[in-house]
């Protein structure tokens, strides 16, 4: 029988359990299909491309990564997320002049919907790419639609499979839980350097990672308070387990607009155009908020949008927008879908928006932090690929309020 780690101190950190965790399992079984690629058509695999010594090996975790995509939940999953789907169809439609008669990639294309899309919209050529074995499903997708002729799919990883022409037009349904978890960015950025011809087109162009002070009592009582009174039965001291095991780790949750305490503070913008892979090996912000009710803080969400932009003609003096420095909260209007239909089409997992797969990111504290009106909470985020599995994301957050200070661990498997 097993039971959480053991319990620290308070808002602590408490040391990770080795291996694959039961969340991170139940994540592969219940998300979407992605990195180094997914595809469907006339299957390709290059024979001789590993021997290229510039490429990053590829993992025992990048394998089960890759096979935890092969099941068919995760790609309905992520289909029948139809804010999620009709956005990158909108934005396909909308983009149908620079798609028509071009060649696209498509990185992680899971059973092939993007890229026939793509192709249905007049695109010359399609490249679908995915490492899992859900790409011999998505060969026959494109059969069954009589798309064979301009969708080809690569069965195996961006950075090994061969393309013999540069590309137009990169799609990609790349974003993970808090935007970076899974690290599936890094193959769109590998797709980019290798074949994107200069000014070429990156579907979705930008993504916005937001966070915000959120108070949960309800979530909180149901987790912890819970035992304070078992059918009359004292049974506080499971408290410091009961805290350690609903709150050590990063919950995957759905909020309102009601739980966020202040406008959200932006903690990076990653422009798709030239971001480096090295740049999202670690990213830190500073931040400060005022609440706007008195209410207790139970931890802080966080939530993504992406922008579906037009091509760039000249490469941008900086594609990667860390706001370390600017601490000022987002205004909410920043984050609205845009009415005028020539300004980008964005896909938002806001709180108030309607929900989608990937819901909101809750990192709880393990005891609440009582906060008056207008009450300052400040402090840093720093958020970084794992030594262990670069897939997972090692969380490092610490708040100060009221005179007091925190530090909170946590590891996103």
């Amino acid at each position: 029988m097993n039971s959480c780690p053991n319990y620290s101190n308070s808002n602590g950190y408490h040391k990770q359990q080795q291996g694959m965790s039961r969340r991170e399992r139940v994540r592969r079984g219940s998300r979407r299909s992605r990195d180094s690629g997914d595809g469907a058509s006339s299957l390709r695999v290059g024979e001789h491309q590993q021997q290229q010594q510039n490429r990053p090996p590829c993992t025992d975790f990048d394998m089960a990564y890759f096979h935890s995509y092969a099941h068919v939940g995760i790609h309905e999953e992520m289909i029948k997320d139809r804010e999620r789907t009709e956005a990158y169809r909108k934005a396909i439609t909308q983009f149908k002049d620079y798609i028509a008669g071009k060649v696209v990639v498509d990185v992680g294309c899971g059973t092939g919907i993007l890229s026939i899309f793509c192709a249905k919209v007049g695109a010359k050529r399609v490249y679908a790419i995915d490492a899992s074995d859900i790409a011999l499903q998505a060969n026959e997708v494109v059969k069954a639609n009589n798309l064979s002729h301009i969708v080809t799919v690569l069965h195996g990883r961006v950075e090994d499979v061969e393309i013999d022409e540069k590309v137009d037009v990169i799609i990609s349904e790349w974003m993970g839980y808090m935007l970076l978890y899974e690290s599936m960015l890094g193959s769109v950025i590998t797709a980019r350097d290798r074949w994107l011809k200069p000014g070429g087109l990156i579907l979705p162009s930008d993504a916005k990672l937001y966070m915000a002070p959120v108070t949960h009592a309800e979530r909180y009582s149901e987790s912890i308070d819970f035992w304070r009174n078992v059918y009359g039965i004292d049974m506080s001291a499971m408290l410091p387990l009961a805290k350690q095991c609903a709150f050590e780790e990063p919950s995957v949750e759905t909020i309102t607009g009601e739980n966020v305490l202040t406008w959200p503070h932006l903690v990076i913008h990653v422009d798709c155009h030239s971001v480096t892979i090295q740049e999202l090996e670690s990213v830190s912000t500073r931040y400060e908020f005022k609440s706007m009710m008195r209410a207790p803080l139970h931890g802080f969400a966080f939530w993504f949008d992406v922008e579906f932009n037009g091509p760039t003609t000249t490469p941008a003096n900086s594609y990667f927008t860390n706001l370390s420095v600017d601490n000022h909260p987002v205004d909410g209007s920043h984050r609205k879908k845009r009415t005028n239909p020539s300004e980008a089409l964005v896909l938002s997992t806001a709180p108030e928006d309607p929900p989608t797969h990937w819901q909101q990111t809750l990192i709880y504290f393990y005891d609440p932090v009582e906060l008056e009106q207008d009450q300052v909470i400040e402090g840093s985020l720093v958020l970084s690929q794992s030594k262990e599995n670069r897939r997972f994301m090692n969380i490092h957050l610490e708040y100060s309020s009221g005179g007091r200070s925190y530090v909170k661990e946590s590891v996103m498997r």
